[in-house]
Order: structure tokens, then sequence, then C-alpha cells
């Protein structure tokens, strides 16, 4: 069984192929709003109820993966912490039980062991592992200390500290131990080739050789890391980032390149940034905001043009990113050749083209703030198109591939009639 979307709370690598000629595909007409709102808030409680029934009471650890059982991923943790405000705002759960919950998580994070050491510790220099066990709270296997995951995680410790504004010594505290996890992250190490941030560090083999370069989900990376109260890095990191941009018109719209969706979308989950340009934007003029609403559009055309010819591709029915797939695997489909992955960085962008038929609904769901004429229709069609078998106990499975002849060993998920893959 596989996992299951983390990114509705936005709600409230690849081949060389080259990009065919774009053919429009307009908005389809809107839904009738009264089924839409209907199914958004079922949408997003269930969504909600991933990280509120999963994550482990004790230390806030939220798995990376849901039924089988699964070490825990930081930024699903970063995820949570960001869910359970909005699950307060929405009536889900009561503030004091978010609250609770809350305190608990940061409370793990500040006492779990810090060291150079290869097993036993959780992080080292402020930053946490990418993966911890879900039972001891440490190192899972010999992951790499993530820079990346470390500000996801600090993304929801930093909206905690936000939300939690009343009087209460309870909210006191929040705000004190988000404080305390901020200032103890020491970015100025990690940016082990200033001024830019390195990928990651390993006790056995020190840094990772590539470093976070633009453009990607690491704009919140150097936010943070520049607004660092204790160790910023230099203040030329953002230019250094954003000088390997990649602009050009893919699919009609013209935009800084990133195939896999989630890229254009991570930052904006906690950052706002319509009307916010740094000198690279006010060159192009335009803002991150607009800039993502046109990547989700260039997906869309991409997918209803379909020049793989992959089944049920179309105008609402498409998302690419970074998710679960069937089987890595070479394949015959229909007289041809066909390359299968399974978890794989899926995207499309003037740089290239990672496409193997695998659908996640995750990445049309996350562009919603950005494109909602576009992003809305298609959730309600892969919802009523293939029921159950894709929106399930939590909201949308993470993927699903009507392509996959099912010729292979699976690693993940199963077949089913009508649906594929899944």
């Amino acid at each position: 069984m596989r996992r299951l979307s983390l990114v509705v709370l936005i709600l409230l690598g690849w081949g060389c192929r080259a990009a065919p000629t774009p053919v429009p595909s307009p908005p389809p007409p809107p839904p009738d709003p009264r089924a839409a709102w209907a199914f958004l808030d079922t949408l997003e409680e269930r969504t909600f109820h991933f990280f509120w029934d999963l994550a482990d009471r004790r230390t806030g650890l939220v798995p990376d993966r849901w039924p089988t059982p699964s070490f825990s991923s930081i930024a699903a943790v970063g995820f949570g912490l960001t869910a359970y405000p909005i699950g307060v705002e929405r009536g889900y759960v009561s503030r004091a039980d978010a609250r609770r919950r809350v305190l608990a998580t940061l409370d793990f994070f500040l006492d779990a062991p810090q060291g150079p050491q290869e097993t036993g510790v959780a992080g080292h220099r402020g930053f946490f592992y990418h993966f911890l066990d879900m039972s001891t709270g440490r190192r899972f296997r010999t992951v790499e200390l993530s820079t990346i995951d470390t500000t996801l995680l600090l993304a929801g410790v930093l909206f905690c500290q936000s939300y939690f504004d009343g009087a209460l010594p309870e909210e006191q505290a929040v705000r004190e131990k988000a404080e305390e996890l901020f200032r103890r992250v020491d970015w100025r190490w990690a940016a082990a080739r200033p001024p830019l941030v390195s990928m990651g560090w390993k006790p056995e083999s020190g840094f990772l050789d590539a470093d976070w370069r633009g453009y990607n989900e690491a704009m919140l990376l150097y936010v943070l890391a520049l607004a660092s109260p204790t160790s910023a890095v230099e203040e030329s990191a953002w230019s250094e980032w954003a000088r390997t941009y990649t602009w050009g018109t893919f699919q009609g719209q013209a935009h800084v390149a990133f195939g896999p969706l989630f890229g254009h979308q991570y930052s904006h989950v906690w950052i706002d940034f319509r009307g916010i340009r740094d000198a690279y934007m006010r060159g192009r003029g335009i803002d991150y905001f607009e800039n993502s609403r046109r990547a989700t559009y260039a997906q869309r055309a991409y997918v209803a043009l379909n020049p793989a010819g992959w089944r049920d591709y179309g105008p609402e029915v498409w998302g690419l990113t970074a998710c679960d797939g069937p089987a890595d695997v070479r394949l015959t489909v229909d007289g041809r050749p066909t390359t299968f992955w399974t978890y794989s960085a899926r995207g499309v962008s003037l740089e290239g083209i990672r496409d193997d038929g695998t659908i996640a609904p995750t990445a049309a769901a996350a562009s919603l703030p950005f494109a909602p004429e576009i992003v809305l229709p298609a959730l309600l069609e892969m919802r009523q198109r293939y029921g159950d078998r894709l929106f399930s106990t939590y909201g949308f499975k993470d993927a699903f591939n009507p392509s996959f002849p099912g010729l292979a060993t699976l690693r993940h998920g199963r077949m089913e009639a009508g649906i594929g893959w899944v």
C-alpha cells in the first residue's frame, strides 16, 4: 500500500524529449458551487485526519506513508504542524487539543539527541535527518541530514509560533520552544560552499556534493537561512540561488522552469508571494505566484496534448510531481517499449520530460490557489470517475497509472479494474 497525499494544506529528475507544440485547452465551465464546496470540505477534512490520526501522540512524528509500516518524514511533521491550527479553524479539533499535540511535537524535537555520531541521534547542528524511526525517533538507516526537509519542518514550527498567540502559559511555551528550534539551526555551517547551502550531510562522508540552486522548492530554505537571528547565510546567497534559473516558454507559458509541480507549490504554503518580487522577477515583470500559475497551466496543456499517448490523460485528469509509481521496469505497452518508475520526481518543463503515465492528484490539488478554474474541475472529475478506488479514508491516494499493464512485481499499491495501478 502506498503513501497518501500530504499537500491539500495549501487549499485553505527528467528525460530529453522536446516539448510538443501547445494546443490550448480552455478552462471547463465552472462546477456547481455548492457541490464544489462540499467536496473541498470533505477533501480538506480527510487530509487533515491523515496527520491527526496517524501522528505518534508522544512524539508528533508523522509516517511517510500509510498503511504500510513506515519511517517518519520530518517534512511530513512540518506539514502536520501546519495542519493542526487549520484543523482548529475548521472545527475539526479544539484549540486545546491542537496545542497539546504541538507542544508534544516541539518537546520531542528539542529533546531529541543531536551530534556527529552515525547512530543514536536525530540530528546535528540544529538540522534533522530526512527520515526518523517511528519507534525510536532516531536516524533511519543511513539517510542524510536534510537541509530542505528541516526547512519544511521549521516552516510548520514557525506557523504554530504565529498561530498560538494567546496569553496562556501553554501558548507562550509554544512560541518560546519554536523560537529555540529556529535559533538552533546552524545555516552557516551548512553553507559548505558559500554562499549556497548544501543539500545535506552524512556523518560517514561529510557534505553532499550538491548545493541548492534555483529554481525549486528551496526558495523557502533561503528565506529562512537569510532570516536566521543566529546563523544567517551571506546576503549574496539569494542572487547566487537565482543565477541558475531557466526562463523560457513551455506549452505557451513563459516562466521559470521546474518540472515537478511541488517545486512551484511548497514555498507558497507558508508565504504569500503575490506582489513580492526580487530583482530577477522584477526583470521578468511577474511575481512567484504568477510563475506558479503559469507552470500549472503549462503542465495541464502538456497532459491534455498527451504526446506519449498515455491512457486517461486529458484537460481534467492531470498532475505530475514527485510521487510513488508502480515499478522500476521496462515493459511493452501497446507495441512500444515503455519505462515505468516507482518513486520519482515526475514533471515536465522546457528543461525536459519525466513522465510514465503516473498521475498524482496532489499535483493538481496543491495548485488550487494559483488556478482554481482548472484545478477544481480536475479534482471533481477524478473523484467522480475513479470513486473510492482513488478517494479513500484520508483523501486522494498518492498516485495512479491507468497505462501500467501489471506485468511486473509491484513495489507499492495494487492493480484495480477501471483505474489500473493505484
